[in-house]
């Protein structure tokens, strides 16, 4: 997506200005398409992990069964309960996962879309309109005069500013996401390397 918009035909509000404007304005109709799509996608991974979790849990619930009928074998029965008790960790981990998933992505794209977008389409019609109107009012009057050049010279860069402060926003976001999947691994890795040795010896008596 390449937006470009001269900043000299800007302040001129020219016809070339107006027609980058439109093709601008469709690259932002597109974005919000795909955000909308992306939106989507994140609540099914979310639900589909969701349904992980319960269904890990059932599985999880019936080891635990098997460890509570074998309590006549101490081996199986402490094997199955320490088996049963870590993957109850790991969907403890898995719900915080998804949790957070929920929290930095789901919610922030569903909020960009829904409000972002119209807030800053209206802002702008607002804003265009009351340049209309201004220029009407106006006519008379010399064009790019100083203080009109430096007045657009700072809405500009205000503009711009706001746009960059929120398309940082959502990286941060995504960094956020990908940091809840670094811990997820960390703590499994953590929680196995504690198991590990337990497992060996396991083996080797088995």
């Amino acid at each position: 997506m390449k937006m470009t918009v001269d900043f000299e035909e800007c302040l001129k509000d020219s016809p070339r200005f107006r027609a980058a404007l439109e093709e601008v304005e469709g690259d932002v109709a597109e974005l919000e398409l795909k955000l909308d799509k992306l939106v989507k996608l994140c609540i099914a991974m979310i639900d589909t992990g969701k349904a992980f979790c319960v269904a890990n849990k059932q599985f999880m619930n019936g080891i635990r069964d098997l460890a509570h009928y074998s309590s006549n074998d101490a081996v199986v029965e402490t094997s199955l309960t320490k088996f049963s008790d870590s993957l109850q960790e790991m969907i403890n981990f898995h719900t915080i996962l998804f949790d957070q998933t929920q929290r930095s992505i789901k919610a922030q794209l569903q909020n960009f879309v829904k409000e972002k977008f119209k807030d800053a389409k209206k802002q702008f019609e607002k804003v265009s309109e009351e340049k209309e109107n201004a220029l009407v009012k106006n006519a008379q009057v010399q064009r790019n005069k100083q203080h009109e050049v430096e007045e657009a010279t700072n809405i500009l860069t205000a503009t711009r500013k706001c746009f960059r402060h929120i398309a940082l926003d959502y990286v941060l976001q995504m960094l956020s996401f990908m940091y809840a999947h670094l811990a997820f691994f960390h703590q499994g890795y953590d929680l196995f390397s504690e198991l590990g040795p337990y497992m060996k010896d396991l083996g080797a008596q088995i």
